[in-house]
This record gives C-alpha cells, sequence and structure tokens, in this order.
C-alpha cells in the first residue's frame, strides 16, 4: 500500500508555511531576534504541530547527542518519507533550532527522543486526531474545530487499541479497496501492547473495512475501523504529522 510521494508532501508544506508561518530550515517566523542559548520553544498546540520530515538520515538520541536510540533514514519500510512528531526547539543564539524533541514511532509506544535541528525539515500541521475508546468515537479537528466526527469499531478486550499521545507517521492506499481495509489506512505511531509476532510489530491504524457491521464494537486487532466513506476523508484531511490523542 502507497500514499502520495515525498515532493507532494513538500509541496503542501511549501504552501502551508507560506500562510501560517510555518517553521523552515529551523526557524519560527523571525525577523533578526535573538534567544538565549538553549531556550527551550514549545511547537505544538490544540490548533497547530509540526511534522518532522527526515531530510537525509536522522539520529534519535535519548538527550542531545548522547544515549542514542535509533537511525531513521529518509524512507521508512513502507518506502514513505519519514515524518517525526515535533514537539519542541532547542534555540541557539540566532534563534535556529539546534535540537527538536519529537516523538518517534518506535516501541514502547509513546518513545521521545532528541534529533538535530540540521536533519529535519518541518511542515505546519492544522489538524488532529482524537478517538475515545469508551465512546468508540473518532474526532477530526482543523485548527481547533470540529469538522469530523464518526463511530469506530476499537480494540476488543484481548487486543485494545493503545491509549497515549501519537501522530500520523504515514497514509497507505490498500491494493484491493474490498478487503479488510478497505481504500487504506491512516498510520499511527503507536503499536498493538499484545500482537508483538504481528509484521512490523502490529502497528495501530485507522482504516476502512469490508465488515461495516462491526463498526461500534470493541472488535478489531486494536486498529480503529470506519466506513470506507469516512476514511477517504480522514486520508485526505489528516496529513502526516497530524498528532493523535487516544484516550480509554
Amino acid at each position: 500500500m502507497k500514499w502520495g510521494s515525498y515532493a507532494l508532501l513538500v509541496a503542501f508544506g511549501l504552501a502551508a508555511a507560506s500562510c501560517s508561518g510555518g517553521e523552515r530550515g529551523g526557524v519560527v517566523g523571525q525577523s533578526a531576534r535573538l534567544c538565549k542559548p538553549g531556550s527551550v520553544e514549545t511547537l505544538r498546540s490544540e490548533h497547530i504541530a509540526y511534522a518532522g520530515v527526515v531530510r537525509w538520515s536522522a539520529r534519535a538520541y535519548r538527550r542531545p547527542g548522547r544515549g542514542l536510540i535509533h537511525t531513521f533514514g529518509r524512507e521508512n519500510v513502507n518506502n514513505h518519507v519519514t515524518v517525526l512528531g515535533v514537539l519542541s526547539a532547542i534555540r541557539d543564539r540566532k534563534c535556529e533550532a539546534t535540537w527538536y524533541r519529537v516523538q518517534l514511532p518506535l516501541k514502547p509506544n509513546g518513545t521521545l527522543g532528541y534529533v538535530r535541528g540540521s536533519e529535519l525539515e518541518l511542515m505546519p500541521v492544522r489538524t488532529r486526531i482524537l478517538i475515545d475508546i469508551s465512546d468508540r468515537k473518532i474526532v477530526l479537528e482543523r485548527a481547533g474545530r470540529v469538522v469530523l466526527e464518526t463511530v469506530a469499531a476499537v480494540g476488543s478486550e484481548a487486543t485494545p487499541t493503545p491509549t497515549g499521545r501519537y501522530y500520523v507517521n504515514q497514509r497507505l492506499r490498500a491494493a484491493d479497496p474490498s478487503g479488510p481495509y478497505g481504500p487504506g489506512g491512516v498510520g499511527i505511531s503507536a503499536f498493538s501492547e499484545v500482537l508483538t509476532y504481528w509484521a512490523q510489530g502490529g502497528p495501530i491504524a485507522i482504516h476502512g473495512t469490508n465488515r461495516p457491521e462491526t463498526i461500534g464494537l470493541a472488535a478489531s486487532n486494536g486498529c480503529l475501523r470506519v466506513r470506507n466513506d469516512v476514511l477517504r476523508q480522514i486520508f485526505d484531511a489528516a496529513l502526516p504529522g497530524t498528532p493523535v490523542v487516544i484516550r480509554a
């Protein structure tokens, strides 16, 4: 399964940055101001977030420059551009980002790390996904406003949907739109904590389904199933980097 190219993502980022003060080259809306070296700036709110697109490769550390966690290539295992969820930036005197604190698409769920500012290209994202497992509901927001609300199938008692704060790390089109994933899926940087033997560690996604009768039930292996027409709407709106909050 595949989605659009790196060029399309970059094109979106250029357009969005031009109208929303996005971060490019490690600077958020800078105009010759000075910063205190080592100062930390939060880069996520309810209205805007940033996708960190790996330029060529990126090394994630537990602390800036110490304790290597993982090395990421420009593309992930599915041959899509590698995207990290950016939380904050450490600035130098010229207010350029020397390091970004980022969410990583790794186990254990919720793993955070630091990546050098020069290794990421930042793209602004104004969407957010809120998932309530108890209500079996998915809400998509744009700039803090609800634009879509839908019922979903959630993980069963034996294979629950993991809770926590994640982000959309890829979007995948299904080879067979009539299959179990419908037209495709919106990949989330979370993994099943039960299905450890699954391919790629059991990644979690919001996807379509060929079993619409299960929507609204606790019936999945941890993923979120929605109607195929709804999946297409979420797929189009939730670009990589979109924050995802999953509550019990």
